[in-house]
């Protein structure tokens, strides 16, 4: 991929200047899916009591959700329900379509301005009803209602766990050394830039709590690690040492942060306060040790690491110790992401050239490739470790794009100009 990324940071040279952040909504991602699961669930949709009030088919939202899972065989009904039909639809009639499961529902503007969102779940089989729930919403919040559906119907019926209501944060390069930081919701929609920059940033990584981004800036002329707060666009410097400030990650509990740095001669790794001050070493080698990562439950750190002579990816006791090396499959593995049981590692393999998404199967050290394209960058679990979004190149551009951890669903997200790369997945949003 152009420009500056994780693999070219080491080399790089910076000059800088920031630019106001602009309130307009920067252009929505176009999502393209290939694949489907093995055993698609038969569901139909049908749009909410209500839905031509509100500006936003919020059952259209559920089913594109969905589909992206790939567990789905999705039945849309042209035609919103009735009220008769929000509270129980006809299920003899779905399945003589055979339609297993059906979702409906309603939506009523109130006195106060809000919106009352009622959605039900039904098994056509056994004519039950499986789900429902009420929320109390605002005009700006229906979309995420729409995903937080989406994550009651896909975990009711898979028991895989909530992925839908989350956020991507990524960053596009444009033309002139445009660079900007974009928060979306999972599907790409609701973009909207957090920082503008005419120089580079780097590795964005969210805090547990979804509620800040820890990344590397290069406005001060060098690469520098900032905080930033999304909801109120306020940020802080934590780490500018002599020479580079790369790699930020949080530790589990989100009080600490894991840097890079190279303030005394080999990039290695120290842990530090997220509101910046004085450093721990955490990780003692003669070669370049970074891109560290948290297990959820803070008792191993993963990174990447040359000190056997290529890149790899080590495993060492959050408190300092000895180090182990993790992959042996091929002679590169970098960007190490945890899925949140800490079951799997998520990283980028090389071979014959190709730069590609792989899992590993910690336990038994069973290696699977996932990807099908060839510049593969920065791999990150989804909420619920079903789903890796990575950044990538397609007809000479870059995009986003996510697979299925079993390898069968492959989407792209695409935007109408500039290059997309450096994603990082939220958890589910409280």
């Amino acid at each position: 991929m152009k420009g500056l990324t994780r693999r070219t940071l080491l080399a790089a040279g910076a000059g800088a200047c920031c630019l106001a952040v602009v309130p307009a909504a920067t252009a929505q991602l176009r999502i393209e899916i290939s694949g489907v699961g093995a055993n698609q669930i038969p569901i139909a949709l049908i749009p909410l009591n209500g839905t031509q009030e509100t500006g936003i088919d919020i059952m259209k939202v559920v089913g594109s959700d969905l589909a992206r899972s790939g567990a789905f065989r999705r039945v849309d009904a042209e035609v919103e329900a009735t009220l008769a039909e929000s509270i129980r639809p006809d299920l003899i009639a779905w399945r003589g379509r055979e339609v297993n499961i059906v979702a409906t529902g309603s939506i009523i503007r109130l006195a106060d301005g809000h919106w009352d969102v009622r959605y039900r779940l039904f098994d056509t089989v056994k004519e039950d009803l499986l789900d429902q729930a009420q929320f109390t919403v605002t005009d700006r919040q229906l979309r995420l209602t729409a995903h937080r559906i989406a994550d009651r119907i896909y975990d009711k019926l898979t028991g895989l766990g909530a992925m839908f209501a989350s956020r991507l944060a990524y960053v596009v390069q444009y033309e002139k050394n445009r660079y900007e930081l974009i928060v979306a919701d999972s599907d790409g929609a609701n973009a909207q830039p957090v920082l503008l920059s005419r120089e580079p940033i780097i590795s964005p990584t969210w805090s547990p709590d979804g509620k800040q981004l820890a990344y590397v800036s290069f406005e001060k002329k060098k690469p520098v690690v900032y905080v930033h707060t999304v909801a109120s666009g306020q940020r802080h410097v934590v780490a500018n040492f002599r020479g580079n400030n790369s790699a930020p990650a949080f530790t589990a509990d989100g009080k600490r942060l894991a840097v890079a740095l190279s303030r005394d001669g080999y990039t290695q790794l120290f842990t530090m306060s997220v509101l910046g001050g004085e450093v721990a070493r955490l990780t003692r080698s003669m070669a370049i040790d970074t891109e560290p990562v948290f297990s959820a439950d803070g008792q191993y750190v993963y990174f990447t690491s040359d000190r056997g002579g290529a890149p790899q990816i080590y495993r060492q006791n959050a408190t300092g110790g000895l180090a182990e090396r993790i992959t042996f499959a091929s002679n590169y593995a970098v960007s190490p992401s945890l899925n949140p049981s800490g079951t799997h590692l998520a990283y980028v393999t090389r071979a014959d050239g190709r730069y590609r998404v792989a899992t590993l199967e910690l336990a038994t050290g069973q290696e699977m490739v996932l990807s099908r394209t060839e510049l593969d960058e920065s791999p990150c679990f989804s909420p619920n470790g079903q789903m890796i979004v990575f950044a990538t190149e397609r007809q000479g551009r870059g995009v986003l794009a996510t697979v299925s951890t079993d390898g069968a669903v492959h989407s792209w997200l695409t935007g109408p100009s500039g290059d997309i790369r450096e994603p990082t997945w939220s958890p589910i949003l409280k």
